[in-house]
């Protein structure tokens, strides 16, 4: 069966260049690509009409869980299943800065970047799990093993700062703490979605720091050579990607392949 992949956040930035990779390099059977405003997204719409035949646009805002099952509902009519899951959209903090200090910090912000960055992800999960047990494995190794072969994988994009063990610097309450929960919902996932029949590969990654809207207000503080593209992310991720088995699930990694600390 062809494959079929699913990019979470894909109007622009990374999301929008997993998609580019996507349909040049893996020719899908299907790409689905979701955000909030399809209409407001330019760049999408002219890769849709670059690949006719090929994407499918739904409007889907991860903050809210009816998109997400109304989403999961027309994949599932529309093609059955799902080998590959990537929830790439995330936000910095609502004020576009990370809290350098305690008095920066409110609930409401906390509240808003834990929402889209670890609540989305998990939610996307709950729905779209059923279709990815139902994947042909398209994407990732395969074990001659028939008990070790997965069926889908799903793809958490994390960020090293949500490495507790790698925190030397603090700040970034927000940020940091919702990339670390992401991870822990990675790592359940993996653990639930291992024992199931077929299995699923579930993994967070780090793309580096990357030329987006996210990440523009400190690119004065990166050398030039640790920033990255979205195309030279996006490609190294992929090769991560195109490795994965069951053996590597429930880790987080590098864009350079090596493992991120819990």
């Amino acid at each position: 069966m062809a494959a079929v992949a699913l990019v979470q956040g894909a109007s622009r930035g990374l999301g929008l260049e997993f998609c580019r990779n996507i349909l040049i390099n893996k020719a899908p059977g299907a790409l689905i690509a979701t955000c909030r405003n399809p209409d407001n997204a330019a760049e999408l719409m002219s890769l849709v009409a670059q690949h006719p035949g090929k994407v499918t646009v739904l409007k889907l805002d991860v903050n809210r869980e009816d998109d997400i099952q109304r989403a999961a509902e027309h994949v599932k009519k529309a093609f059955g299943k799902v080998d590959l899951i990537i929830n790439s959209s995330a936000m910095l903090h609502p004020s576009g800065k990370g809290e350098t200090s305690l008095k920066d910090v409110s609930a409401q912000g906390i509240i808003s970047t834990l929402t889209t960055n670890t609540v989305g992800p998990l939610v996307m999960a709950k729905y779209f799990a059923p279709l990815l047990q139902k994947g042909s494995g398209a994407f990732g190794q395969q074990p001659p093993e028939k008990a070790k072969q997965h069926s889908g994988i799903i793809v958490n994009i994390t960020a090293k700062v949500g490495s507790i063990g790698d925190n030397g610097l603090g700040g970034w309450y927000s940020y940091r703490m919702s990339k670390a929960a992401l991870n822990m919902a990675t790592r359940n996932l993996s653990i639930e979605l291992g024992r199931s029949r077929p299995r699923v590969v579930c993994v967070s990654m780090h793309p580096g720091t990357v030329n987006t809207d996210l990440s523009r207000p400190y690119h004065k503080n990166v050398p030039k050579d640790k920033l990255f593209s979205t195309g030279h992310s996006v490609h190294c991720l992929m090769s991560i990607i195109d490795s994965l088995n069951i053996d590597k699930t429930g880790k987080a990694y590098n864009w350079n392949g090596s493992e991120l600390p819990w």
